[in-house]
């Protein structure tokens, strides 16, 4: 009977301590010319019923990409949940010349950003890391741990900014008028940005825009390197319209989930990373 208590205990704690990682690292692929490259996890995804909706090639990191995608569940469960749910509306895969392919852990990022809404967007979350893992395979998982019951109210540490500490960039008086500038913003490359792809519902007045950050002294080319660009499926950042508000995710929390493992050294020396992402979304949101 003790046995039986102390494996129930175990078990119970085990449960609790349960963690997950930000990333799955799938099955390689031939490496070569990393467009060549890209193409190839473009068909396994797209045989897999993935709509590519955007590719990041980042400035200054050669050998390293992203694609990103849409999920017909994963679309639907945005649109019932709405509102800041569009964050979660883009899956990013990450592709290196060698071959290596990565994808982000769907129960992470979306336990992340649907929190107390996860329950309702749960069945489309392990439909899509079935079907990722289908299309891609599953060798393992990287990129820190964080315990799955922390990333509803995740932080990097105590007093530092969660998912509702978002930044409130500009409101226009409808919807269209922010998709508009958005996106005309966007083409000009205000900021030295670029447009890597947008996902818009128009029938819940959602949107989500993925832009690079082409600036050689404070984009990716600088912060990235430091803090690692093996967590290229991280990438691109993004900016969301939910009614007439341009909305953004405070660049503390964005980064810290993207790379929850980093080092407060490291951390520290990207120090400036976050007010240059600030300047860069209000450009891009029309800020004067």
């Amino acid at each position: 009977m003790v046995r039986v208590i102390a494996g129930l205990v175990l078990a119970c704690v085990s449960l609790l301590a349960h963690a997950l990682s930000p990333y799955v690292q799938a099955d390689r692929v031939a490496g070569g010319e990393l467009k060549s490259v890209m193409a190839t996890v473009e068909q396994k995804l797209a045989g897999s019923g993935f709509t590519v909706v955007g590719r990041h090639l980042p400035k200054g990191i050669a050998g390293y990409a992203s694609i990103v995608v849409t999920d017909a569940g994963i679309l639907e469960a945005v649109r019932q949940i709405g509102g800041t749910a569009i964050v979660a509306a883009p899956i990013r895969v990450g592709v290196k010349a060698d071959g290596s392919v990565s994808y982000v852990n769907p129960e992470y990022w979306y336990r992340a950003y649907l929190r107390g809404d996860y329950a309702k967007g749960e069945p489309a979350v392990k439909a899509l890391a079935a079907r990722l893992e289908k299309a891609l395979g599953k060798a393992g998982a990287f990129g820190g741990d964080v315990k799955t019951e922390e990333l509803g109210e995740y932080r990097y540490m105590f007093g530092m900014e969660r998912f509702h500490n978002r930044a409130d960039i500009k409101e226009y008086r409808s919807f269209e008028d922010a998709v508009r500038t958005v996106r005309a913003n966007l083409d000009k490359g205000v900021g030295q940005s670029a447009k890597v792809y947008e996902i818009v519902l128009q029938d819940q007045k959602l949107a989500v825009f993925g832009f690079a950050m082409n600036d050689q002294e404070t984009g990716e080319n600088w912060w990235v390197r430091k803090t690692g660009p093996d967590h290229i499926a991280a990438l691109p950042w993004e900016i969301f319209i939910v009614g007439g508000k341009v909305m953004a995710l405070h660049a503390r929390y964005r980064t810290a989930l993207s790379w929850p493992a980093l080092t407060m050294g490291t951390f520290m020396g990207i120090g400036k990373h976050p007010d240059h992402v600030l300047q860069m979304v209000e450009d891009i949101a029309g800020v004067q």
